[in-house]
């Protein structure tokens, strides 16, 4: 990424290189300085280089060819904001479409290339008072660090400033009339007032620039009410100070002004800080990948070099803790590799040379040589990201309903100030201007606005740290109301691979010798076949012999004392199937592999689809939370019942075409029930989309992922049954987040409106009605850490698999 120039602490693109084309010219990236000017320089947004990072091509209407850009926008706290940046969008030619996301502040951008410039498109967001800004820049640390500074100055001066004008109204609130000069007292309020003033024209900034940008644009946002509230009260209270005896008396609210700013403030500050934790989480994995990398030259010197200068083919060298940039080959002898992205685990791997690792896994240990295989967005880490980007711009039902009740409510409230200090003008003067201001500061509709998106996308965080990804926010609602799972068999309760089922062998012989000589055949083959073998007979292998394998046979070898041993079909072993089958040496439903010496048969290892470890586990809990649990296959029954029996699961359709399974569900829901759906073949894309809810195996086709509202990248079925668990506490929270919202604007604006509240309490009111909901959102980012699905008893690392009741061992 961007390069530091030392002297001014500015962020640059790196120099152009030889082949990156004439849109590669080294241009300064303005740093963050608050809200935009058109005068900014927004000719990186126009680099192909820099593009790479946040658009794609994608296709509208007929074929017409579009770029998608997901940009941050910054000057955003509100739902109406969002509406501004959109409507400054879509009234630009070429702009096809603009979603933007007020919790998150993503901004999903659909624009024509060859009717406008990105660049022209930021200008006139930039005139409504906004900057746009991509992911990664918007999310450097140099970014935050200076926001954070700067909201910390302006709560540092409003707190100051409240302290010393508190000080000097005190002595008013606690003497009689009289007892106090009246020089002192007017002295004491001229200092009030100057102490005022840091805060009305510094710290009260981001206030009145927020609502004179709503205004220019004809709208209402949520700080044109506060804007107006500490415009009036301290107009007043300046207006009483200049001028005691005049028609606006001698009450001043200068303590009350800055205490309430200062609120403000603080709770604006912290709900920042707060947002940040919900989708931290998210943005935490979407930057993971270092700025720059160590490339080697033809000669074998070392260049440090932008992420967007790699290409397919160069050779990295990549030090300790860096995440690797793209999907490539290790070079070095070995590497030492969390993969926590793509399975939810942090135990370490341990990768060989030749293997394959992953882009946005770590490197843990020394440096590694890699050489690039993939890129940007065809890595896995590419395609995890789009997935979590649709998730962070997505805006829930429920949050764009509070949205819609937001934009009147900010009318209504305007009209109850108005009102208020009309009726209390000609009740009480004195207390029309303080009911009035109290009344538009505390009636606030932030807290309705962050509701659902911030439950929601602290819980898509804490997921996305256990290894699931959420494509659709909205899933989370649906789940939580969901009766029926129904789960595939092949490849999702079952493993991806075959293992060995049973060993049945000849008189004198056990299953552990005839499963280590078998070994010492199969450990020459990569045949599924063999690798079980070799993995039932666990760690007490001898080396193997010099195997012959015939293709689609078996392996032929001979002992230390010249003996012949076979391994594989019944024909490369010389045996009579039938006959085997007839005295019980063989299974008909189920493939088998045979080992055989000189004298003829030996042992038959029965081999079956592999049940996860976790399966039987997840059913019951399931079943525990009230769910009724289907077994939807396309395989014969009996294989089917194989699985469904040791698993527990009672109801089992077999024989399913995918025309099958998708009327299936149709028929569940016509029945009033809500189904969720978990699959990984490309078979289940169909009845995924059908589902109310869906749930794609990280292994399965990428079709299938496309149309899945979760992805489990673990493959855990232990996972599927905490998400549902996670989306019943979301929408439990999102519940008590909008009953809050609604009954603390209820309480607060009677009130208000009776002069029951004043204007500091309205504002630790409105301030502490945001955090309340954000902080009962935090509690989502909590999710219990996965645990280690059980292993069988003498079986190795990768042939977990739950067996039959009967034995697994026969000796015939």
């Amino acid at each position: 990424m961007a390069e530091i120039d030392p002297a001014s602490h500015t962020p640059l693109r790196p120099a152009a290189e030889a082949g990156d084309g004439a849109g590669a010219v080294a241009a300064p990236w303005v740093p963050h300085r608050g809200l935009l000017t058109v005068d900014d320089d927004f000719s990186v947004l126009d680099d192909p280089l820099e593009q790479r990072d946040f658009s794609q091509p994608v296709e509208e209407g007929a074929g017409q060819p579009v770029q998608e850009s997901v940009l941050m926008v910054q000057g955003m706290y509100c739902a109406a904001c969002a509406d501004t940046v959109e409507a400054a969008l879509v009234a630009q030619p070429g702009v096809l479409q603009a979603h933007v996301h007020a919790a998150t502040r993503r901004l999903v951008l659909r624009w024509d290339p060859a009717r406008v410039r990105l660049s022209d498109l930021a200008r006139a967001v930039g005139r409504s008072g906004y900057r746009l800004l991509p992911m990664r820049q918007a999310l450097a640390v140099s970014a935050r660090v200076q926001e954070t500074r700067k909201a910390l100055w302006r709560l540092f001066v409003a707190g100051f400033c409240m302290m010393q004008v508190m000080m000097y109204s005190w002595p008013e609130y606690v003497t009689e009339p009289g007892q106090i000069p009246a020089d002192i007292v007017q002295l004491l309020r001229w200092a009030s007032w100057v102490l005022s003033l840091p805060v009305m024209l510094f710290a009260s900034g981001p206030f009145f620039a927020s609502a004179w940008r709503d205004v220019r644009q004809g709208r209402v946002g949520m700080d044109v009410p506060v804007a107006i509230g500490i415009a009036v009260t301290f107009v007043v209270s300046s207006l009483a100070t200049f001028e005691p005896d005049g028609p606006w008396g001698s009450d001043i609210w200068f303590d009350s002004l800055t205490m309430f700013v200062f609120f403000l403030l603080g709770g604006r500050y912290l709900e920042l800080k707060l947002r940040d934790r919900t989708a931290g989480a998210l943005d935490a994995l979407m930057n993971r990948l270092p700025e720059q990398v160590q490339r080697e030259r033809a000669d074998g010197t070392l260049e440090r070099v932008s992420l967007k200068r790699l290409q397919v083919g160069d050779v990295l060298r990549i030090e300790a803790g860096q995440a690797f940039p793209g999907d490539g080959t290790v070079l070095s002898d070995a590497a030492t590799v969390d993969e926590a992205l793509l399975t939810g685990e942090s135990h370490p791997v341990t990768r060989r040379q030749g293997d394959t690792v992953v882009a946005g896994s770590y490197n843990l240990a020394g440096t590694v040589r890699v050489r690039i295989d993939r890129l940007g967005r065809q890595t896995r880490y590419g395609q995890i990201v789009a997935l979590m980007e649709q998730a962070s711009t997505e805006r829930p039902r429920l949050a764009r309903l509070a949205d819609r009740i937001a934009a009147p409510f900010l009318g209504l409230v305007l009209l109850a100030a108005a009102l208020s200090a009309w009726v209390w003008w000609s009740v009480d003067p004195h207390r029309a201007v303080a009911t009035a201001v109290a009344v538009l500061i505390v009636t606030c509709p932030c807290a309705l606005s962050l509701a659902t998106p911030a439950a929601m996308l602290a819980a898509a965080g804490a997921l996305a740290q256990r290894g699931v990804l959420t494509r659709r926010l909205q899933a989370f609602e649906a789940l939580a109301s969901v009766d029926t799972v129904v789960f595939d068999k092949t490849g999702t309760l079952t493993q991806d691979r075959v293992v060995v089922h049973e060993v049945r062998t000849r008189r004198g012989w056990e299953a552990g010798q005839a499963l280590r000589v078998a070994a010492r055949l199969a450990q020459a083959s990569l045949h599924p076949a063999s690798r079980a073998i070799v993995a039932r007979a666990g760690t007490a292998v001898e080396a193997p012999w010099l195997v012959q394998e015939v293709p689609g046979r078996g392996l032929t070898a001979h002992d230390e004392h010249g003996h012949r041993w076979r391994l594989g079909s019944a024909v490369h072993c010389g045996l009579d199937e039938a006959a085997l089958a007839a005295t019980g040496r063989a299974v008909p439903d189920l493939p088998c592999a045979y080992l055989a010496d000189e004298s003829g048969w030996v042992a038959t290892f029965v081999l079956d689809e592999g049940v996860r470890p976790d399966a039987r586990a997840a059913v019951e809990r399931l079943r525990v939370l009230g769910l009724s649990v289907w077994l939807l296959s396309g395989d014969r029954l009996e294989a089917a019942q194989r699985v469904a029996r040791p698993l527990g699961i009672e109801q089992v359709i077999a024989g399913a075409s995918p025309q099958d399974k998708l009327a299936a569900v149709q028929r569940w829901q016509a029945e009033g029930h809500r189904v969720a759906m978990v699959g990984d073949g490309m078979n289940d894309a169909p009845v995924l989309a059908r589902a109310d809810v869906s749930f794609a195996l990280g292994h399965g086709a990428p079709l299938t992922q496309t149309r899945a509202d979760f992805v489990v990248q673990s493959a855990r079925m232990t996972d599927v049954v905490a998400v549902l668990e996670h989306a019943r506490a979301t929408l439990r929270v999102v519940r008590q987040n909008l009953a809050w919202a609604a009954g603390y604007n209820a309480i607060a604006v009677p009130l208000a409106l009776m002069g029951w509240m004043p204007p500091w309490a309205a504002g630790l009111g409105m301030a502490a009605s945001s955090l309340l909901v954000i902080g009962n959102a935090m509690r989502l980012s909590r999710l219990p850490a996965a645990r280690p699905a059980p292993e069988p008893e003498g079986a190795a690392t990768a042939s977990a698999f739950v067996p039959r009741p009967e034995a697994t061992a026969r000796t015939m």
